[in-house]
C-alpha cells in the first residue's frame, strides 16, 4: 500500500544520512500515516482513510464534509 496521505498528499521525502566518520547513506522520512474512520452524517456512513497527522488535524479543523468535498473535486475515488 502506498504511503500517501489521502487529505495533505503528503508522501516520504528522501535524504542522505551521514554517520560520525562522514560516511553518506541513503535514508527515507515517512509521513505519518494511520488509518482512520470519519463519520460523513450527510452520508450517513463511515469512510475510511489513510491520513497523515496533519491531515487528521485539517479534518478537524475544516470538518470532513469539506475535505470530502475537496478530495471528489480532485478526482479521488471516497
Amino acid at each position: 500500500m502506498s504511503n500517501i496521505c489521502q487529505v495533505t498528499g503528503r508522501k516520504p521525502s528522501f535524504g542522505r544520512s551521514i554517520s560520525h566518520s562522514h560516511r553518506v547513506t541513503n535514508r527515507r522520512w515517512n509521513a505519518n500515516i494511520q488509518t482512520q474512520r470519519f463519520w460523513v452524517p450527510s452520508e450517513k456512513r463511515w469512510v475510511k482513510l489513510r491520513v497523515s497527522a496533519k491531515g487528521i488535524k485539517t479534518i478537524n479543523k475544516k470538518g470532513i464534509e469539506t475535505v470530502i468535498a475537496d478530495m471528489r473535486r480532485r478526482g479521488e475515488k471516497v
